[in-house]
């Protein structure tokens, strides 16, 4: 039976992902973003309602963080907005080892729907898709909290947990934890990335406070520099973080996705070495 299904960020890392694989197993999806048909503004609770009318149910992004503030309130008006419409079930992406997220989750948990709690760790796409692609690509990445074991996750596998978790209700009321099967440092992940491009790439640890001046120089806005603040010293320094969980295999029968294999398969689309061939 086909479902309405709403993406919310559905052109984000994880939510074109979803969408994909819930438009391959032929469920009707609807894609949540300010340039939709039907327009949807986190900044608008407006369109909450004109969104999430006929769907059946949602997954939840919230951009840029669930820490950041203003995230709670609109998790809660969206959650209202959803029941109020007839959604079956919303499923929350969330994030491993954050307080703040953990009182979003507790919203959604409360909000009369049915819920399932995707919580995950840091994404290998940060290295492909984000914030580390430009020194990645420049051949030279400054970061703090170089010795800390990060059990990077993958965003194909979150995806895949994610429009189970959509049509599965067996899944209804649990918390996922989803990370990758082991942890590397950034350090590791960085020479990790470097072997699989066949490219020199220098990794250099600095302090916190180095990094975010480093951002406020760049001309990054204040409120993503606290953002990266937060992650990097609430979140990668929480002891919890560092934990691998099994969640992934247990959800989907398989192992999840290794860092290793993640870097071979991003170093074949060759968007670790354009800069060097464009250089040609």
């Amino acid at each position: 039976m086909k479902s309405n299904i709403l993406v919310i960020g559905g052109t984000g890392k994880t939510g074109r992902r979803v969408a994909h694989i819930l438009q391959n197993q032929q469920q009707n999806v609807h894609i949540g973003s300010r340039n939709s048909a039907i327009p949807f503004n986190w900044n608008d609770a407006t369109t909450y309602a004109k969104a999430l009318k006929g769907m059946d149910c949602a997954y939840i992004t919230y951009h840029p963080d669930l820490a950041v503030p203003g995230a709670k309130e609109a998790i809660k008006a969206l959650t209202e907005t959803a029941l109020q419409q007839g959604l079956e079930k919303v499923i929350l992406l969330s994030g491993k080892g954050e307080k703040e997220a953990e009182a979003c989750e507790e919203i959604v948990a409360n909000s009369g729907l049915n819920y399932t709690i995707v919580r995950a760790s840091w994404f290998n796409q940060n290295f492909s898709e984000s914030m580390f692609l430009d020194p990645i690509l420049a051949g030279h990445i400054a970061l703090p909290m170089a010795e800390t074991k990060i059990p990077f996750v993958d965003a194909d596998d979150i995806a895949e947990v994610v429009a189970k978790a959509l049509l599965d209700d067996t899944l209804n009321g649990q918390i996922i934890t989803v990370t990758g099967p082991r942890t590397l440092t950034f350090k590791e992940a960085v020479e990790t990335i470097a072997k699989a491009a066949n490219r020199n790439i220098n990794f250099q640890e600095i302090s916190l406070d180095a990094y975010l001046e480093g951002m406020k120089n760049a001309g990054v806005p204040d409120d993503f520099i606290w953002l990266l603040g937060y992650l990097f010293k609430e979140v990668l320094g929480n002891a919890d973080n560092q934990i691998v969980s099994t969640d992934i295999s247990t959800v989907l029968g398989r192992k999840a996705i290794d860092f290793n294999e993640f870097a071979q398969t991003t170093a074949a689309t060759g968007i670790w070495n354009q800069s060097i061939t464009q250089t040609f």
